[in-house]
């Protein structure tokens, strides 16, 4: 063994040192060897270097908004009900008269401090139309790209956002109100594992993949080619507008696919920059300008998003939003058969077991309740405590919600920036009246409300839409405040006495999306996850399969799909699963050996058939061959085959 490897690494030394120790041609293996290994080290750096260069990095420059700085202010302030259609009721904010008269518009601003943005005009069913054209025209050329120039735009992209993700944080906070860190956590991080993700691993997922074959078949190769749909879309929600627009742009592209993005009316404003972002990243990378119409953004009020829901040239919906519209994006894309993949939101629940170190995971509790401001869906909406422990975990909690600080990280001059800040604003008044009414109810049916619990009205930001950090203790299951996403921050606390009453509550609502244990003993744990009805489950952490927390450090699962069961949609967004999805798995099998072996058809099976007896005879003697349950069985399924082969009227 020990001379085999020897020969493998250096096959001339190998060969001179057996023999004669005094030939005289030594030198000239020598040579030959020395030559060899310059020879191929040389073709291994050319085409290392070749790759390296269709996969680098290419820089970009796009100007940042200038109302993404700190100390802008503008003229106007949202104020009210109004949000998106202020226009309509605000004079200042409406377009020039005469402007696209009778065209619809969206008023965008800041959440959290009232700053009017802009007045953007609304796609129509016509625009939408044109930009599905556009983004199939492109896609032509786009299916054929290597693999190699999908990597430089992704790493292309990631290099800029890595660069820029302070502005990117910016933009991202002055749309939706949330602060900084939730945008470095929620947005960046997230993008950029993405990235990773697809440039170490989408090659291989997307490469063609050997399959098993059978044995009548061993002389055929049988594979999986992962083949681009065409142009698909995604119609994404509001509460992280960088993460949920490239996320599905990214997959998209790096599948081979065009795709024309809807994004929520409540973040209009940032999400067109960061698609531009995209946009000017292709340019730079040398593509046809025309590849640019795969990233069409297409935003529009809900009743006009059947232009895309319903065209025959979609070939797939990613779709993150709220239950009610998911269903009609289902219903509309069944016309014409169109795949659709549902993130519908969720309920999620975390368990505590008796005897778990409360201290120890009170940070993880407080993260998962009021990051982004409770507007994450994977966010807890449900503490679940055993009641020997109840009253510490609920005391903790309330506590903790009391020294959190409400404002906004960026507020324009004169508004008021505090020192520091814990938690942003919600993404616009018009969910106020509905937590109002389910706190209020909640509390007639004897839940206890700890801390908060209503509108928070800011010293310094009148005019932010801002919601006091709300504990909620002796939640019952029949509760309607327990079985409603809230997408809020509110802490719901809900005690149980035995592990089999929590498993029940855990999985008494309609939501399935994402859930959490808590325990000191690994396996009950693990025992108790196989046990809840939801898409994905994290062991005494939260929300892990997919985010990360600064407590921690754990790295981000994007190798795991993403999604739920029952009313929280199906399909997969991450991982393998959610970019194969974006393809077609077309199967092809081919010969292994076709200069030695193809199949042919026996002649008792031959059309025309000439005998039933011999063709019976045949067939059922491979079937018995390949299949029987012992050997006795197969041997004579073997001679049942042969004598009726042999048997040639």
């Amino acid at each position: 063994m020990g001379s085999l490897i020897s020969f493998l690494i250096h096959p001339f030394s190998t060969i001179r040192q057996l023999r004669d120790p005094y030939d005289e041609d030594g030198g000239l293996d020598d040579f030959i060897y020395r030559l060899t290994i310059f020879f191929a080290f040389g073709i291994y750096t050319v085409i290392r270097r070749h790759l390296n260069a269709q996969s680098r990095a290419k820089p970009f420059y796009i100007e940042t908004p200038e109302e993404a700085n700190p100390a802008w202010s503008s003229a106007q302030s949202i104020t009210g009900e109004y949000g998106i259609e202020s226009h309509k009721y605000i004079e200042s904010l409406a377009p020039p008269i005469g402007e696209l008269s009778g065209r619809d518009y969206i008023t965008c601003y800041d959440p959290a401090t009232g700053l009017h943005l802009d007045t953007l005009l609304s796609d129509n069913t016509v625009e939408i139309e044109e930009k599905i054209n556009k983004a199939q025209a492109a896609q032509v050329k786009w299916k054929t790209s290597s693999f190699a120039h999908r990597k430089r735009v992704i790493r292309s992209l990631k290099k800029w956002l890595v660069e820029n993700q302070e502005d990117c944080a910016r933009v991202a906070c002055r749309d939706t109100g949330k602060t900084l860190i939730d945008a470095a956590l929620g947005e960046i991080l997230t993008t950029c594992s993405k990235m990773d993700w697809l440039l170490r691993h989408g090659e291989k997922y997307l490469s063609p993949e050997t399959r098993s074959s059978t044995l009548l078949l061993f002389y055929k190769t049988s594979q999986v080619h992962y083949e681009p749909l065409g142009v698909v879309a995604a119609i994404v929600s509001w509460n992280y507008p960088l993460h949920n627009a490239w996320s599905p742009i990214l997959a998209a592209l790096f599948a081979g696919n065009a795709i024309v993005l809807k994004c929520s009316e409540q973040v209009f404003w940032s999400t067109r920059w960061f698609v531009d972002v995209i946009k000017e990243c292709l340019r730079a990378c040398n593509f046809d300008p025309e590849l640019v119409q795969v990233c069409r953004l297409v935003c529009c009020y809900p009743d006009q998003v059947e232009a895309l829901t319903r065209s025959p040239k979609i070939k797939h919906i990613t779709f993150i939003g709220s239950r009610d519209v998911g269903r009609q994006v289902a219903v509309a894309a069944a016309q014409h058969l169109t795949p659709v993949t549902l993130e519908l939101g969720g309920k999620d629940p975390a368990i505590v077991l008796p005897g778990t170190d409360v201290q120890k995971w009170a940070s993880l509790w407080m993260r998962g309740i009021f990051q982004n401001a409770g507007q994450n869906c994977i966010g807890i909406e449900r503490l679940l405590v055993h009641r020997s422990q109840y009253d510490e975990v609920y005391d903790l909690i309330v506590s903790r919600a009391q020294t959190l600080r409400a404002g906004a990280s960026l507020a324009g001059e004169g508004v008021g920036l505090g020192s520091t800040i814990d938690m942003g604003s919600m993404i616009s008044r018009s969910r106020f009246t509905f937590l109002n009414d389910k706190i209020a109810d909640a509390q007639a049916h004897g839940a206890q409300v700890g801390h908060g619990g209503k509108v928070y009205t800011h010293p310094y930001l009148n005019h932010g839409a801002f919601f006091e950090p709300t504990v909620i203790g002796e939640v019952k299951r029949d509760m309607s405040i327990a079985r409603t996403e809230l997408f809020a921050p509110v802490a719901l606390l809900m005690p149980y006495d035995t592990i089999e009453e929590a498993i029940e509550i855990a999985n008494d609502t309609e939501y399935a999306l994402g859930a959490s244990v808590f325990g000191p003993d690994k396996y009950e744990c693990l025992d108790v996850a196989k046990r809840l009805e939801c898409g994905m489950v994290s062991i005494n952490d939260f929300g892990v399969f997919y985010v990360i927390h600064p407590l921690t450090f754990s790295l981000l699962s994007q190798d795991l799909p993403f999604g739920g069961v029952k009313g929280s949609g199906y399909g997969r967004l991450g991982g393998p699963e959610g970019l194969r999805s974006l393809t077609n798995a077309k199967a092809v099998v081919f010969d292994r050996f076709p200069w030695l072996v193809q199949t042919s058809i026996p002649w008792p099976l031959d059309y025309p058939i000439r005998s039933s007896t011999q063709a019976w005879a045949a067939a059922s003697g491979i079937v018995g061959a390949v299949h029987a349950d012992g050997w006795r069985e197969s041997f004579e399924s073997i001679q049942r085959v042969i004598n009726a082969v042999r048997r040639r009227p």
